[in-house]
């Protein structure tokens, strides 16, 4: 070690050991904190959580193959590559749902039911901007039966489709399908027309 280094260190080496333990305390923080906003438990301390939690029960993507997803496998991205959308997911998303929750009256499924296109809208937005990143952790190269599936698949690599332009009201309670690239576009929800 050059004596300039060493000399630094001596001056400086509490400062620079306190600051390496905040940034590892920092870290924890952020990556526990993330960790703990992303439980269904979590998810479920708003009320109104509970309604969307019990239409997953029923769908088929409660129970297939051993398979029980909660609301982070949907709708928060999970690991290290997808961090920053998780974090900004519970950054806006959440501080407005959280909002939403204080402002509203969810006391039964009408009322609930009132603000439904919108939220569906929003979580179809998400899925289309990360290009269906959580449906593809689970559903890694589908193959689906029959020449029309396939040709409609076949729109995922030449129309930049993703999985949830197609797919949507597959768990929750249905609700008008969003054209999520005029939506996109247009910087608001525009409805499927038939």
């Amino acid at each position: 070690m050059s004596g300039g280094l060493r000399q630094h260190l001596r001056r400086h080496g509490s400062a620079l050991l306190l600051g390496a333990a905040a940034a590892v305390v920092l870290l924890a923080a952020v990556f526990g904190g993330e960790a703990a906003l992303s439980t269904t438990e979590f998810c479920l301390s708003c009320h109104s959580m509970s309604y969307p939690a019990e239409e997953l029960k029923k769908s088929s993507h409660y129970g297939a193959l051993g398979a029980n997803p909660g609301c982070k496998d949907c709708h928060i991205p999970q690991g290290l590559a997808n961090f920053h959308l998780a974090v900004a997911t519970h950054v806006v998303d959440g501080a407005r749902e959280l909002f939403l929750e204080f402002s509203n009256d969810y006391s039964d499924i009408k009322k609930f039911d009132t603000r439904r296109p919108e939220m569906a809208h929003d979580a179809r937005m998400n899925l289309k901007r990360w290009d269906s990143v959580t449906c593809r952790a689970c559903h890694k190269d589908p193959q689906p039966p029959g020449a029309d599936a396939r040709a409609a698949h076949e729109k995922m690599r030449t129309q930049r489709a993703t999985c949830i332009d197609c797919h949507q009201n597959l768990v929750h309670k249905e609700v008008a399908e969003t054209d999520l690239d005029a939506s996109l576009a247009q910087g608001r929800r525009v409805v499927k027309q038939d």
